[in-house]
């Protein structure tokens, strides 16, 4: 099995072939295809310093898998450095290697950082999802907790 797989695909795939010939690359992948290659990985890395909600992160962390990625955008509110994977300062990248070594020497880390993924993107469902971001707009606008009676269809 290939020591390095490439989940991906895009203008620099054949680049990243001639420089990583050792690496497997699998494209593009959806639905189930994706699952399995998430659940077969012993770490996730990604590069994108610019990501938003960067899904690919959730998806690796609900797959049990450590996440090593940027200190910067969306992976801030899901990768708990040290807990459920190690983020690198986008200024250093040279500190990727360094996490993924460190992860891939030490299977015990790489197995608690995978039981903290899992946990941690469980409680991520639509509710409780929803909820902090009507906490975020609350405390943005100052506003005070609308309350809604279900019973008497009414907001106090």
């Amino acid at each position: 099995m290939p020591s390095l797989r490439i989940i991906a695909d895009g203008h620099r795939r054949r680049q990243l072939e001639r420089q990583l010939p050792e690496a497997e690359f699998l494209g593009r992948l959806g639905g189930n295809e994706l699952s399995r290659a998430f659940a077969d990985l012993d770490v996730f890395v990604h590069t994108g310093v610019h990501e938003t909600f960067c899904q690919t992160v959730q998806e690796a962390l609900a797959s049990g898998v450590p996440v090593v990625a940027p200190a910067s955008g969306g992976p801030l509110d899901q990768v708990h450095h040290g807990s459920n994977g190690l983020l690198w300062r986008p200024d250093r990248p040279s500190d990727i290697r360094a996490h993924v070594r460190r992860l891939v020497a030490d299977p015990q880390l790489r197995t608690a950082m995978g039981i903290a993924a899992r946990r941690g993107v469980a409680r991520n469902s639509w509710t409780a999802l929803g909820d902090q971001l009507i906490g975020h707009y609350r405390a943005v606008t100052g506003q005070r907790a609308l309350q809604f009676d279900i019973d008497h269809k009414e907001a106090s």
